[in-house]
């Protein structure tokens, strides 16, 4: 279990392969239906996420 971390990149394909949560339209953003921002902000988050695990992975490996 040395790479527990990289179970947290599992969560963005997950959560966007189970369309029947995000499939409707409110609450919009700006115009912007629920449908689309939700993608986009998973765009941002796995970013994140990835530098995140990145990070953890490069500390362990000193």
């Amino acid at each position: 279990m040395r790479r527990r971390w990289y179970y947290v990149l599992l969560l963005p394909p997950l959560l966007l392969l189970w369309v029947p949560h995000y499939n409707r339209i409110e609450p919009a953003l700006a115009g912007i239906p629920f449908f689309y921002w939700y993608q986009m902000a998973w765009v941002v988050l796995t970013a994140g996420l990835t530098f995140v695990v990145y990070m953890l992975d490069k500390r362990r490996a000193r």
